[in-house]
């Protein structure tokens, strides 16, 4: 079970990893951080990835039929699993994570475009949110 430090560690070790965070959306913080950051500044990247993150969570329209709009699962977890953005350059992975307490947070795993593998991020961020040890 691996920590924030270790989790982040594991990402950037994916093919055409760039930069790597662990976020709260709901202050905006990152709660550990790795690589590089698009902006150049790690705070600003988590900041402005947690206005996106909070968005999916909390907008009815990315609920599932039979999920109540804007709430979290009888696991503590919002509706959406994950997002994907993609630029010219890169693609950014947000993987919520569930946790023991308010699941508030979100690994975010920045890719080059020409050498990521968007299928191989999704699924190991998958395994390492639900790995992820904090406390």
């Amino acid at each position: 079970m691996p920590g924030i430090d270790e989790c982040l560690s594991e990402a950037m070790s994916l093919p055409g990893a760039r930069g790597a965070w662990l976020v709260d959306w709901n202050s905006g913080l990152a709660l550990g951080t790795a690589g590089e950051s698009p902006v150049g500044d790690h705070e600003t990247t988590a900041a402005e990835t947690a206005e996106l993150a909070r968005v999916a969570a909390e907008f009815d329209s990315f609920t599932t039929p039979g999920d109540s709009a804007g709430e979290e699962g009888p696991d503590g977890a919002p509706p959406v699993e994950d997002l994907i953005v993609t630029t010219r350059a890169g693609y950014h992975v947000l993987r919520f994570v569930r946790t023991s307490f308010d699941s508030s947070v979100f690994l975010h795993l920045w890719l080059d475009r020409e050498t990521g593998n968007l299928a191989l991020a999704r699924i190991r961020l998958g395994d390492l949110a639900e790995r992820l040890v904090l406390g």
